[in-house]
């Protein structure tokens, strides 16, 4: 008998102490806001791959100076010569969702129909570099 209520109370106390916490947990998410993420990738290719229709940025362009994270995955591609896979930069932070918009509505990105890649084409030194960038929301906890 005696141990039936020693289960008891062991399943009480550690039931109130997993309401405690998802109650402090639950409060505590309530008053963080979420924080996104964005990807920068960034790719070497021949200047023969470059469409004829797309715009070549110049790496020293202000514009791209602006863009968080995004000389960064340039200097990446370059340095590591990236041309089989892309060189990725993570941004984490709040607002890293319009890192995406901001790279598709204030520089000339191309958008591909074909075999050529999506992204806006940069002309680093004597090499062209293709940069693009995906976002997704963190929807699951916000970053400490």
């Amino acid at each position: 008998m005696i141990r039936g209520k020693d289960m008891a109370l062991s399943l009480l106390v550690v039931g109130t102490a997993a309401v405690a916490g998802y109650v402090l947990r639950s409060e505590r998410s309530g008053t963080r806001t979420s924080r996104s993420k964005a990807n920068l990738g960034a790719r070497v290719i021949a200047p023969e791959d470059v469409p004829d229709d797309a715009t070549v940025v110049d790496a020293s362009a202000q514009r791209l100076g602006e863009i968080p994270g995004a000389r960064r995955a340039l200097d990446r591609a370059i340095r590591n010569g990236a041309r089989e896979e892309w060189e990725h930069i993570t941004l984490e932070r709040d607002g890293a969702w319009s890192v995406v918009d901001r790279i598709r509505q204030t520089l000339p990105y191309y958008d591909a129909d074909g075999d050529e890649y999506n992204g806006v084409y940069v002309q680093y030194n004597d090499r062209i570099v293709v940069l693009d960038a995906i976002g997704w929301a963190h929807l699951e906890e916000p970053l400490a």
